[in-house]
């Protein structure tokens, strides 16, 4: 399954957003990548902080979110959930 989602976090997939998407990531029975939308770089393991957080990605910008697994869809809609979504300080 593969979904491409616009980032709203002002902050990307940096700091708290990006924490928030590699804890759930880890917590599906999917494999499940992100790689930015425009091919600039390679898809990249998401509960991985050190490999999410290195793709750069900011907001407004557009990942593709790839999952295989029993729990794929669930681990894509809730990902997707997390990009959509402001992130209040």
């Amino acid at each position: 399954m593969e979904r491409v989602v616009t980032v709203v976090p002002e902050d990307g997939l940096h700091a708290r957003p990006a924490a928030t998407f590699v804890e759930t990531a880890g917590t599906y029975d999917a494999t499940v990548t992100v790689a930015p939308a425009d091919g600039s770089r390679s898809a990249v393991a998401a509960d991985s902080m050190l490999a999410v957080t290195g793709l750069g990605v900011k907001g407004g910008e557009e990942v593709v979110l790839t999952a295989e697994g029993s729990d794929a869809e669930a681990a894509l809609d809730a990902l997707e959930a997390i990009l959509s979504t402001t992130v209040e300080e």
